[in-house]
């Protein structure tokens, strides 16, 4: 049964796709050796990588002398692995990945999917014994909640590098959910944010802090490293009419 599949550049329909079975291996390069994936350019080694497919993720070795390729996470707001020249068989776990190869000034892509990923139930309930308390507690109805959603937007919408939202484009944004919102507003929900989330200590002990762009940084990073906010949680930016954050 095939495990992996793989997205040649520009391929436009399910034909061109490329599918691999576990312990089946499909190098890729210039040259196309042995029926491999052919990626057409001066800068692409002949012979520049293989992917190796198992059951719910695959390996990738880089055949290069002196280019580090990257695997990114299209759905991960900036996830990636490098895998530097020469490292064999690094093991990949993203469901869908984007290759980047740099060519002679060029950033090329394909695509590797590996749509086996299974998961177990999360529910625990039956257990004895208290509950595990939650690792960051977080009211999804809540303004403060709008706030880091807002700041993490961009880069959920599969823009990783994105600049952050400035507090005058932040008010902006959030003004559809929140009529009242003002620029003080947004600055208080931000050093709430970060106390509450612990990237600065509460004012009895604290130093002089970071700037605001400083923790607006640290809160994105914190957010999309850990999930606490996902694309689907985007929706709180865009509440039916007459319904707003409290």
């Amino acid at each position: 049964m095939y495990s992996v599949i793989v997205v040649p550049p520009m391929c436009g329909s399910a034909e061109g796709q490329v599918r691999i079975a576990a312990g089946e291996r499909l190098t890729f390069g210039r040259a196309g050796t042995d029926g491999g994936l052919v990626i057409d350019h001066e800068g692409v080694p002949r012979v520049a990588g293989e992917i190796t497919a198992h059951r719910s993720f695959w390996l990738l070795s880089n055949l290069s002398e002196d280019q580090t390729y990257v695997v990114e996470n299209p759905e991960g707001a900036g996830e990636h692995l490098k895998i530097a020249p020469g490292r064999m068989e690094a093991p990949v776990p993203f469901e869908f990945s984007r290759v980047v190869l740099p060519a002679a000034g060029d950033l090329l892509t394909f695509d590797v999917w590996a749509p086996r990923h299974a998961f177990r139930s999360a529910d625990r309930r039956a257990l004895p014994g208290a509950a595990t308390a939650p690792a960051f507690a977080l009211d999804r109805t809540s303004r403060y909640f709008a706030v880091l959603a807002a700041l993490c937007e961009p880069r959920l919408r599969g823009e990783p590098h994105a600049p952050l939202l400035a507090v005058e484009q932040l008010v902006e944004r959030l003004r559809g959910v929140w009529p009242t919102v003002t620029r003080s507003a947004v600055y208080w929900n931000i050093d709430y944010l970060a106390l509450k989330l612990r990237l600065r200590p509460g004012p009895d002990t604290a130093e002089p802090g970071l700037r605001v762009n400083g923790k607006k940084e640290s809160l994105v990073s914190l957010a999309l490293r850990f999930d606490l906010v996902r694309e689907d949680d985007l929706v709180v930016l865009a509440a039916p009419a007459g319904e707003v954050v409290r």
